[in-house]
């Protein structure tokens, strides 16, 4: 399937410094303890190297029945973190991947559920799940190529088959009415003091209904005042510049954007964002560009050219010649460039 193979597993686990807790073992429902499969006494220029896998041990575990769990390859491996990151975009809630590789006839986890959506994906080898939903259990085997939605709370288990099986899990956290509700509450009562409640109130509770009374009171005029499209926008621009940085081939840009000419081909990167929002900085209107992990802030005037870079996945600066003078677009081009919205073709 291209996300994750056998052979991309065994590069991890054998050939890279792959430390904890991006990897852990998991054995007939119980997590092993890490001393088990890792190496004390590593170092790098003088300083020790923590939870450093020892492969030779892992492998050793792994041939008697544990799995191994690759958490967190939403930020370390290319093609999981490129489908995350869009995924992010397309649903806006944020999204995981972990993977689980398990030994021929093998369980990891015990019967469990998970707080969040998952998909499951086959890559290597068969698994057959176990599925709680209404009452009842259903068997489900899957192969290379097929994939398994367990939606929030669902209990499940899995067990590979007369094969080493393989699969990949993209958990959903998603945003709810009610967190996306507690936050902005939450927001308000920073506005509360922080101060005691009267003694003696045990004996007289209306001294602390009082008090209570007045705080509600205002909690709840500071709640009809909110402005719904303004919260909204902010929530939206905090998700848009906290992700993951993604700068696959920024060392080539780096040096490649020194030599940017109007006909140097560039495109945008897959998976990040350009959300324009008009905002105020410290010396009065800006455009702000939201990045994905960052945000840009430039003039007004710069909204054309960059509705346009918004447009098009692949571009020169000289298409930009509608909007900026030679010297602005290239100027435009190499900071999205630096910025990591664009990179520069070969």
């Amino acid at each position: 399937m291209g996300l994750l193979s056998l052979d991309d597993v065994d590069h991890l686990l054998t050939e890279t410094a792959i430390r904890t807790p991006s990897v852990r073992l998991a054995r007939d429902g119980s997590v092993l303890p890490e001393s088990r499969y890792t190496r004390s006494g590593a170092s790098l220029a003088g300083k020790p190297l923590t939870g450093l896998v020892d492969s030779r041990r892992l492998l050793r575990e792994f041939d008697d029945g544990a799995t191994v769990v690759l958490q967190g390859l939403h930020r370390s491996w290319p093609p999981l973190r490129d489908l995350v990151a869009q995924l992010e975009l397309d649903l806006g809630h944020p999204c995981q991947a972990n993977a689980y590789l398990t030994p021929p006839g093998a369980q990891g986890f015990a019967v469990h559920s998970d707080t969040h959506d998952v998909f499951v994906f086959q890559t290597h080898g068969h698994k057959q799940w176990e599925v709680h939903t209404e009452g009842r259990v259903d068997d489900i085997v899957l192969e290379p190529g097929l994939s398994l939605y367990l939606p929030t709370g669902t209990p499940h288990a899995a067990r590979a088959q007369d094969v080493a099986s393989l699969h990949v899990t993209l958990g959903i956290n998603q945003l709810t009415w009610r967190r996306v509700v507690e936050r902005t509450v939450l927001d308000l009562l920073d506005d509360v003091p922080d101060t005691h409640v009267p003694a003696g109130w045990l004996d007289d509770p209306d001294q602390l209904a009082e008090g209570l009374r007045d705080h509600l009171a205002r909690v709840a005029d500071d709640v009809r005042r909110l402005d719904a499209g303004a919260v909204a926008r902010q929530r939206a621009e905090r998700f848009l510049t906290s992700r993951g940085t993604r700068l696959s081939g920024g060392l080539r840009d780096t040096l490649a954007v020194r030599d940017l000419t109007d006909t140097t081909p560039l495109a945008r990167r897959p998976g990040h964002p350009c959300v324009l929002v008009d905002a105020e900085g410290a010396e009065g209107p800006v455009l702000r560009v939201l990045l994905g992990d960052r945000h840009l802030d430039v003039p007004p005037r710069l909204r054309p050219a960059l509705e346009a870079v918004q447009r098009q996945d692949r571009l020169t600066p000289a298409d930009l010649a509608d909007h900026l003078d030679p010297e602005s677009r290239l100027v435009l081009c190499r900071r999205l460039v630096r910025e990591g919205l664009l990179r520069v073709l070969a």
